[in-house]
């Protein structure tokens, strides 16, 4: 005969076994098993200092949960998808060890409150574990940047050659982006670290618990505002899979620039042999299928976001059944988040970059042109009349298969007699660089300036 279930007073039959393996969440939530032990202690603590337990009782129940604990992590625990879930297990094999006082635990709690802080809890664990990943992340950026202060970059717009940079400022362009994806986080964990214990099922309860001993206890600054709202809300998880999107989305856009710069046709970087594979038949190849899986990856977190966006779109108030999908998507956003960080960091470490292969396709796309143009402006000349000359210039050393800095003084100066000697100080790349001196741009004094900002914000999140 199947074992009742813990909610089935007023049922006579039992339920199908279709819809035992339909409705089963243990498989996947066991997963919660530390956080539900926890705030299962918080929640017994809290019962005494109210009355509803004496300190010996709870410390019996505290007592049998940490066996629990031991006996899950030890590998002795047997889940059993008839319990349906993390909590309904745990609570069952509490009440195996330490008889019926297992069932006070549940006093002035609903399943609905105790997973909506289950989940919360184990949601701050990990975005708080991203934040340590992202910083590393961040860190090995910032290191190699400072090595390639004086690496000259083509930097595109269209993905077409347009100005010189260094390499250093194209790195530190992606720090920026990691660190809002750090700042999101941390603006996301006010949000999700809420405690919603005391809700109950949906209308707070007739007992009077103390949710903000319980909050104190676990550590977590906010109390639920609305019960209905408290264990109906997955707006934390649904901002953070969408925080871990960006994460991903800008991971992919680095991924996409390392597999077209190592390929020979560029060559700007030489991969790790620990982050890329080679061919079953081409024996030259070394692809780049770290980044190419990592770029595939990022549509798995966007399709975790999307799956959590319909899963809430069309909920009525408050806990439905349909929440059991909520787990899921971001236990599987987190496990790719958490790996493609580190990934990314470990692989940025080993990165061999070719400067001279950079500064080769520099010296041929006329990443000077628009310091011609700038030289005619500051000569008096106004800028669209200084563009249209310094475009002829251009078609005549690209017919000569020259590059600007290439031409004589007396071949620019049938462009304009307000090219002088002087010019060619201008035209020269390293110089095209350094005289970009504008806040945040590549120019030498901006790129040590944020390295030196990134560095003391790094050593302040540490």
């Amino acid at each position: 005969m199947a074992e009742k279930k813990m909610w089935g007073g007023r049922f006579s039959e039992g339920t199908a076994a279709s819809m035992e393996a339909y409705s089963e969440s243990v498989s996947y939530d066991w997963q919660l098993y530390a956080e539900d032990i926890r705030g299962s202690q918080a929640h017994a603590r809290v019962l005494a200092k109210q009355g509803f337990l004496t300190e010996e009782e709870a410390q019996r129940i505290c007592d049998g949960l940490d066996t629990v604990k031991a006996e899950i992590e030890g590998g002795d625990f047997r889940w059993k998808t008839e319990m349906e879930d993390v909590h309904m297990n745990v609570e069952s094999r509490l009440t195996e060890i330490i008889g019926p006082l297992g069932g006070k635990l549940h006093t002035a709690r609903s399943r609905n409150d105790q997973v909506a802080l289950d989940f919360r809890l184990h949601v701050a664990a990990r975005l708080a574990a991203w934040q340590e990943y992202l910083a590393t992340l961040i860190d090995v950026f910032v290191a190699r940047a400072e090595e390639h202060k004086e690496t000259l970059l083509p930097g595109c717009t269209h993905f077409q050659p347009a100005q010189p940079v260094s390499l250093a400022h194209h790195l530190l362009a992606y720090c920026q982006m990691f660190k809002r994806d750090f700042e999101r986080v941390t603006d996301c964990l006010k949000r999700v670290r809420v405690m919603p214990l005391g809700a109950a099922a949906l209308a707070g309860t007739t007992h009077p618990v103390n949710p903000q001993a319980v909050a104190e206890d676990l550590g977590i600054e906010a109390i639920f505002a609305n019960s209905m709202d408290a264990v109906s809300d997955r707006d934390f998880a649904l901002e953070s899979v969408f925080a871990g999107s960006l994460i991903m989305t800008h991971l992919s856009r680095m991924c996409e620039e390392i597999i077209i710069w190592a390929n020979p046709n560029f060559g700007y970087v030489k991969l790790p042999d620990q982050y890329a594979t080679g061919s079953s038949i081409m024996p030259q190849k070394k692809n780049p299928d770290a980044c190419e899986l990592m770029r595939g990856k990022t549509g798995r977190v966007v399709g975790s976001l999307m799956s959590l966006l319909v899963v809430l779109k069309g909920l009525p108030m408050t806990y439905n059944r349909d929440l059991q999908e909520d787990k899921e998507p971001f236990f599987d956003a987190d496990k790719t988040v958490s790996a493609s960080v580190s990934i990314m960091a470990d692989m940025m470490r080993q990165m061999v970059f070719v400067p001279e292969k950079m500064l080769g396709t520099v010296e041929r796309g006329f990443l000077n042109a628009t310091e011609l143009a700038d030289y005619l402006a500051a000569k008096g000349v106004p800028f669209r009349e200084a563009h249209h000359i310094t475009g002829a210039a251009v078609a005549y050393a690209e017919d000569k298969s020259v590059g600007l800095e290439d031409l004589t003084l007396d071949e620019l100066r049938q462009f304009s007699d307000n090219i002088e000697e002087d010019v060619f100080s201008v035209l020269d790349y390293r110089a095209c660089v350094e005289r970009r001196t504008s806040s945040g741009g590549t120019g030498p004094e901006s790129v040590k300036q944020q390295i030196s900002d990134l560095k003391a914000w790094l050593a302040s999140v540490k």
